[in-house]
């Protein structure tokens, strides 16, 4: 369990951490010649079957920046109230800072209990439960302590024990991620990032991506607590020695995740809350934004309707657009700190609902619902808002990747929805793994192909079918490869539309002609089968016909596509006989004189002019009848 402390300047948090561990965390030189906590500080403690990670944090004013980098992977709060001072500024700000981040249990100390009378230690735990008093710590343990004389030590001790036995465990399932929150180098080691697991485990070796950057590494160790480990899992304070990467490009602030899995991103979707104690901030604002170990600045936007004079007051929610002055790795679910922009005090905080929002829609109805519901923290109708957004329909890689849940969890929400009748999984493709499609969309996109087939034959009935990437493009632009193909499946196998190849036709359609289209038919197979090798051009032959232009060039293409007629080039069309009279010369020709032709020998051959001559022996070519070398042919 990751145990953080929270509390004002010089009320002896770091003393009690020592007085519990044995280990003083102020690690800085500074910090030593000062006595006070200017960064994070660490140490470890096994009591009881339990192993827990102490995160110190500075108390300070100035350093609340370091303060938020180090307690945002915290599982407990250790709440410190010096007896003799009371709650003091920076304890009531720690204090909101922990509600915001949602953090789910706690234990107050009132420490300083040896120079504090009756009296004082009376009033300071009076003031500390008006403090926390509906809040997650309302009922928490309050243990007066003396780090000094060990006094209460040991009932603390036992305190923490308790609420680490009520704590929801961390996410061990997901992929993992670690918000980095130091870089050093070691020497004979190399880079050294350090961080709390917040979810998932990470092996040695393992191949991992540092965001935002994207910079490739490998995992060369872990150690948690000063051992050397083979896999540190989700909640255990981490040491990871990197390969790949030089120190100094690795920063406070940056996420080590698995290659390839996530993005960072400069938009943000979430629930913000104002603290009553802040001031009403406009509809649009700069804040500073802490999520994790990361800082940024943001520019607030209030997405709900509000009035133009306050569009946010103390102690109110609202949803809202962040969008950062630099990129941020976080995912839904996320808890963050927004602090003033000058001067710089905690304002507020929320929870981040969508990391890669699609564009406003108009309907603004429709868009709080959406915002609603991400906020529900159902998984099954958050993934069912996301897929609504995505015509394309969502593969489950991508559903995992949008919300870091794994790809075992997002398959049996979206079961759960195509077993509700909300979505549609549908087979994937390329190491797709599935797609889920919203089920109104996908059952219009089925009733859209179905009508345009029927369309297309009133429109070309002398037309076999249509094209799959004509029909594409016709009614299933916006849908994605997967949706298409689940859709013509589903109708071929419903007997409503047959697929051949290319061509998608009604089931069981056979082209009728009318009396002068069969008539048309047959004149232009007589005129190319009377003519032989030394064919009429096209436009001569329809021009004669009794019927139009348009419906003679459909005829025409039954023809080829029956193989009555073959086409050479554009210009040239051959009646099949004509090309099977062709083949048997040049067999008797190679049985005969040899498998070697030149032109003329051909032109001899056949009875034709160099007009006819090159394209045919071209079409033989790449019908593999023959084969061109140099100037000759050979007959294969």
């Amino acid at each position: 369990m990751i145990v953080g402390t929270a509390g004002h300047i010089d009320h002896g948090k770091s003393t009690l951490v020592e007085a519990l561990t044995g280990t003083h965390p102020d690690r800085l030189e500074e910090e030593k010649r000062r006595g006070i906590t200017i960064d994070l500080g660490f140490a470890f403690l096994d009591f009881e079957g339990v192993r827990f990670g102490f995160v110190d944090v500075p108390g300070h004013e100035r350093f609340v920046r370091n303060m938020l980098a180090g307690v945002g992977g915290i599982d407990l709060v250790l709440l410190v109230v010096a007896a003799d001072e009371s709650v003091m500024p920076q304890t009531r700000e720690h204090f909101e800072i922990c509600r915001l981040l949602g953090i789910p249990r706690g234990v107050v100390a009132l420490t300083k209990r040896d120079v504090a009378d009756a009296d004082a230690l009376s009033l300071a735990r009076l003031e500390t439960e008006e403090l926390v008093r509906g809040s997650f710590l309302e009922g928490a343990p309050i243990v007066p302590v003396s780090a000094r004389t060990g006094e209460g030590l040991g009932e603390l001790k036992e305190a923490l024990v308790r609420a680490a036995e009520s704590s929801p465990g961390r996410d061990t399932k997901g992929a993992f991620r670690l918000p980095i929150d130091r870089s050093f180098a070691i020497k004979g080691f190399g880079t050294v990032v350090t961080g709390t697991l917040v979810s998932g485990s990470v092996r040695a070796e393992d191949e991992a991506e540092i965001l935002p950057g994207g910079t490739r590494v490998r995992v060369r160790g872990l150690e948690s607590g000063g051992k050397k480990i083979e896999v540190a899992r989700a909640g255990q304070r981490t040491a990871v020695n990197l390969a790949g990467v030089e120190h100094s490009a690795v920063a406070r602030g940056m996420t080590l995740v698995p290659p390839e899995r996530f993005s960072p991103t400069s938009r943000i979707h979430a629930r913000i809350e104002l603290l009553a104690s802040a001031r009403p901030m406009r509809r649009r604002f700069r804040a500073h934004l802490f999520q994790g170990s990361a800082e940024t600045i943001a520019v607030v936007r209030i997405l709900d309707p509000a009035s133009e004079e306050r569009a946010i007051g103390p102690g109110e929610s609202r949803f809202a657009e962040m969008r950062t002055a630099a990129p941020i790795f976080v995912l839904p679910g996320d808890r963050f700190v927004l602090r003033q922009y000058s001067p710089v005090v905690t304002m507020g905080g929320g929870v981040v609902l969508d990391a890669a929002p699609t564009r406003r829609t108009r309907d603004v109805a429709a868009f709080r619902q959406r915002l609603e519901t991400l906020a529900t923290g159902d998984p099954p109708a958050m993934l069912e808002a996301l897929v609504a957004d995505t015509p394309r329909g969502l593969t489950l890689g991508h559903a995992s990747r949008r919300t870091g849940w794994s790809e075992e969890e997002v398959r049996a929400a979206a079961e759960s929805l195509a077993a509700s009748g909300r979505a549609r999984v549908l087979p994937g493709s390329g190491g797709e793994g599935g797609v889920i499609a919203p089920a109104k969309a996908y059952a219009a996109l089925v009733e859209r192909l179905r009508e345009d087939v029927e369309a297309y034959h009133r429109a070309n009935p002398l037309a076999e079918g249509i094209s799959k990437e004509e029909l594409r493009i016709r009614v299933a632009r916006m849908a994605g490869p997967a949706m298409f193909r689940a859709a013509l499946a589903e109708l071929a196998a419903a007997g409503q539309i047959a697929v051949a190849g290319d061509t998608v036709k009604r089931a069981g359609r056979e082209i009728s002609l009318a009396p002068e289209e069969a008539k048309a038919k047959e004149q232009i197979e007589q005129a190319f089968a009377q003519a032989g090798l030394t064919v009429p051009s096209m436009k001569e032959v329809l021009e004669r016909l009794p019927v139009e232009a348009a419906r003679a060039q459909k005829i025409v293409q039954i023809l080829l596509r029956e193989q009555v007629l073959v086409r050479v080039t554009a210009e040239l069309v051959f009646h099949r006989t004509a090309l099977e009279r062709v083949r048997q010369l040049l067999a008797d020709y190679k049985r005969e004189r040899g498998e070697r032709m030149s032109v003329p020998a051909f032109k001899e051959l056949t009875g034709i002019t160099r007009k006819y001559a090159i394209p045919l022996l071209e079409h033989l070519d790449r019908e593999r009848v023959t084969r061109r070398v140099g100037d000759e042919r050979v007959i294969l």
